[in-house]
């Protein structure tokens, strides 16, 4: 686990005045966050995206690990695809750069790093990867709810045997809440598939070589599988043992 460690939590942004309420359940999910690194004897500082590439360095300067939370697509100019795709959300085009620099950085100076969500495509696209712009709808991966909270579909993904995230979670399969509607497409520059939805869709990725692990569902959610996401932050402490 995380143990007398400055985790740096990531999200885009600390205001959405246009989306009040997918805001307030954003920053429901960064305190679920900040909880657990503080339960395992860590210490959590937030950074906030799109306040720009100094503020970000500064903290991760002086921090042991890295977590990317989820948020808002990615504009596709960072993947070199087109706007204009079906449900294409918001963009904090500043947030993305800011991100993807962050995920730059800990890949080449083995700083260890966790990608929730959004988290784990910025890991992806960093490297050189691409998204699918959108899954189906029905696809199983969200609701179709228009509230926050109740967004999230629960369904199983399977662990490829023998990978780090296989090791951190103890099994070959495992539960996820789920909210999303892009997904890996093109894999980046060293990363490797760690999980699977049954429909194909990349859920986890890892890093061949550098202590950075992805997963594409929400491990910090209220409805997500007890236990889980201190299993997962324990990538930030035993990669670090490891280094």
């Amino acid at each position: 686990m995380v143990s007398d460690r400055r985790i740096a939590v990531v999200s885009v942004t600390s205001a959405r005045p246009h989306s009040r309420r997918y805001h307030r359940y954003s920053e429901l999910l960064a305190q679920r966050l900040v909880e657990a690194v503080v339960r395992g004897g860590g210490s959590a500082q937030r950074v906030f995206a799109d306040e720009g590439a100094a503020a970000a360095r500064a903290a991760i300067d002086r921090a042991s690990g890295v977590v990317l939370l989820g948020g808002e697509d990615i504009a596709p100019e960072f993947y070199g695809a087109e706007r204009g795709y079906e449900r294409e959300g918001g963009h904090v085009e500043l947030a993305d750069e800011v991100q993807i620099g962050i995920a730059e950085r800990a890949v080449r100076d083995s700083l260890p790093l966790l990608g929730i969500c959004r988290g784990l495509q910025i890991l992806d696209v960093a490297l050189g990867g691409s998204l699918v712009q959108h899954l189906p709808d029905g696809s199983g991966h969200r609701t179709e709810a228009a509230e926050p909270a109740r967004m999230f579909a629960g369904h199983a993904v399977d662990v490829v045997a023998g990978s780090r995230l296989h090791s951190l979670l103890g099994a070959t399969t495992a539960v996820t809440a789920s909210a999303h509607h892009q997904a890996v497409d093109r894999l980046g520059r060293g990363l490797v598939v760690s999980a699977r939805a049954d429909d194909g869709t990349i859920e986890a990725v890892e890093h061949v070589s550098a202590p950075a692990l992805g997963v594409q569902w929400h491990p910090e959610a209220p409805l997500a599988a007890a236990g889980q996401l201190d299993r997962l932050l324990g990538s930030l402490g035993s990669a670090l043992l490891a280094a």
